[in-house]
């Protein structure tokens, strides 16, 4: 462990102190009481009435739809239906497959992951074999929530009870692997998929091209595509407008134009998407005479303006302070059949609020939410510009009024109201408004809390959100796990993971419990800072105490491809 707790010390330049604090990492991890599924099935045995079948039927499950004469919740209603399939398939009986596969469907809705990932593994127990739409949703949903390790997980166990993975789940997993900037994987999972003889489609190169752009730049995502076509690969126009939209994004808007000319000569006529792209620099850059010529080339059933088209006017002509010219787009988007949302209105609130003509905002809100238009995370966003024109005691008025026509409780709105100006980075607007908000009787929980330390560390005010901790013991607030799991979250996004250590040493000084989310943050901060080795030697010691179950471990070897270090 020598060489672990030195390389610990190392990411650092600690104090004499700190570095005696850090070696002890390992010594302060406390013995986790795991959850007792037998406790579990005392409360579910004592409302569900139960009768075990001959071991060869199949069983129901109980209902877990909301019903008028019962007071249980949904989310308790489907633990009731789950924890009773567990019962039931562990005693060697067959589920409905039906009941079954909506119950992971609905599971998956509720985020409830781990337990679908269960209701897939005991049906395949149980002999049954899902239908492969349900095997791909799952797969798909847990890549989409980040959570690539467990769907890798899935499709190593599934192939192993010998259940076909398909283009399409793979597919999944190659997005999951290029949304986490994860381009090596990517391509080594594609080369699996070759081996096994599934040929990639053209959304498999899409994704692939896009995390190169995303990760390399443009020019290695060009490269890449004349590396898939040399190997017999055939991309589509999905494909080149990825590569457009790596140029646009780098501001290459003139690339980005010959790029688009260019495409009739690869085969492809653009389409409206093709066009989007492109008109979008143009707008933004406020190049408007080449934006107008190009929407007058929009005509065509693949080419006509959609809402995106019109959305991107308008959001360019506000930024550009032209209001009058935005609400008339809005107008015609109307007249025109479209559905508008509170993503049109979104950048004309944002402009009113920057120009500080705070009636003109009311009356467009009025208008936005008498059209059927519910304002969302935007909205708040955008109100917020008003805070940063010192106008705090207006925007909240205004985010009153708002909550005033909410069917959710007023606490629940402003909670979700700081949230989402913590995750769109407006943390200081958020505590301005935060402040207004307690005068009148909110008390923030632990999630806002949370919330807080999540904006401070995505703006890089890492003390600040350190001291969120400090403030909430003055107001005799006991940080929770969840505070102390954001912040060392928080210091991981940031590479700071000798902070992140820190702060569970902290966590531990004050007798907080670590939870086994608190210890896989830690092994992937490492991870994240390209030490793989360290991480793996990590890990090893941490299930080795058992603190992590084999199922953490096995999705991080998988996730991080830490099978690579002979520790496992």
């Amino acid at each position: 462990m020598a060489t672990l707790l030195s390389s610990m010390s190392s990411m650092t330049n600690p104090s004499p102190e700190t570095t005696r604090k850090q070696s002890g990492f390992f010594n302060q991890i406390p013995n986790l009481q795991f959850f007792s599924l037998t406790k579990g099935f005392t409360r579910v045995l004592a409302t569900t009435q139960i009768t075990v079948s001959p071991k060869d039927s199949v069983f129901a499950l109980p209902n877990w739809k909301t019903g008028k004469s019962d007071t249980k919740s949904r989310e308790l209603r489907l633990s009731d239906a789950f924890f009773h399939l567990e019962y039931m398939a562990g005693k060697g009986h067959k589920p409905d497959v039906a009941q079954a596969t909506q119950l992971l469907y609905d599971l998956c809705k509720a985020n409830k992951m781990k337990k679908s990932i269960r209701v897939m593994e005991m049906m395949v127990d149980s002999g049954i074999i899902p239908d492969a739409a349900s095997y791909t949703f799952l797969v798909n949903h847990l890549c989409k929530r980040g959570n690539v390790g467990h769907a890798m997980q899935l499709v190593e166990k599934m192939e192993a009870h010998g259940y076909p993975t398909n283009t399409v789940t793979y597919n999944s997993l190659v997005k999951g692997f290029c949304m986490r900037g994860n381009l090596k994987q990517s391509l080594q999972l594609l080369e699996k998929l070759i081996q096994r003889g599934l040929v990639p489609n053209e959304f498999t190169y899409s994704f692939l091209l896009e995390a190169a752009y995303k990760e390399k730049g443009v020019n290695k995502a060009m490269k890449l595509l004349d590396e898939i076509i040399a190997k017999g690969g055939k991309p589509n126009l999905v494909s080149y407008n990825v590569l457009s939209t790596g140029l646009c994004k780098e501001g290459r808007t003139d690339e980005a134009i010959r790029f688009f000319r260019d495409l009739p000569s690869k085969g492809f006529d653009p389409n409206v998407v093709s066009y989007n792209i492109v008109l979008r620099n143009l707008c933004y850059e406020g190049r408007w005479k080449e934006a107008n010529e190009l929407l007058a080339e929009m005509v065509g059933e693949d080419r006509s303006p959609s809402v995106v088209t019109y959305n991107i006017l308008i959001g360019s002509l506000a930024l550009h302070g032209r209001i009058g010219h935005a609400l008339d787009v809005l107008d015609e988007m109307i007249r025109g059949g479209f559905k508008v949302s509170a993503t049109s209105y979104n950048p004309i609130l944002a402009r009113l609020c920057q120009e500080k003509k705070v009636d003109l905002v009311v009356k467009c809100l009025d208008q936005m939410i008498f059209r059927g238009c519910k304002p969302n995370e935007g909205t708040y966003n955008a109100i917020a510009v008003l805070c940063e024109q010192g106008m705090v005691q207006e925007a909240f008025s205004i985010i009153q009024s708002l909550g005033s026509r909410q069917s959710s409780p007023p606490h629940d709105f402003y909670k979700s109201v700081i949230s989402s100006l913590c995750r769109k980075g407006n943390t200081y607007p958020a505590f301005q408004l935060l402040y207004e908000i307690t005068e009148f009787g909110f008390i923030p929980d632990s999630y806002t809390y949370s919330s807080l330390i999540r904006g401070l560390c995505l703006e890089g005010m890492l003390q600040g959100a350190m001291g969120i901790l400090i403030v909430m013991e003055e107001s005799d607030y006991r940080p929770d796990v969840d505070n102390y799991n954001a912040l060392i979250l928080g210091f991981c996004k940031a590479q700071r993971t000798d902070l992140s250590l820190k702060v569970f040493e902290i966590m531990i000084e004050k007798a907080h419990m670590p939870n086994e989310m608190t210890y896989t943050i830690l092994v992937e901060g490492i991870a994240h800072e390209g030490k793989m080795e360290l991480a793996a030697e990590v890990l090893k010691e941490l299930h080795m105490r058992e603190v992590l179950s084999q199922h953490a471990v096995e999705r991080l070897v998988m996730q991080y491809n830490l099978s690579a270090v002979d520790y496992f």
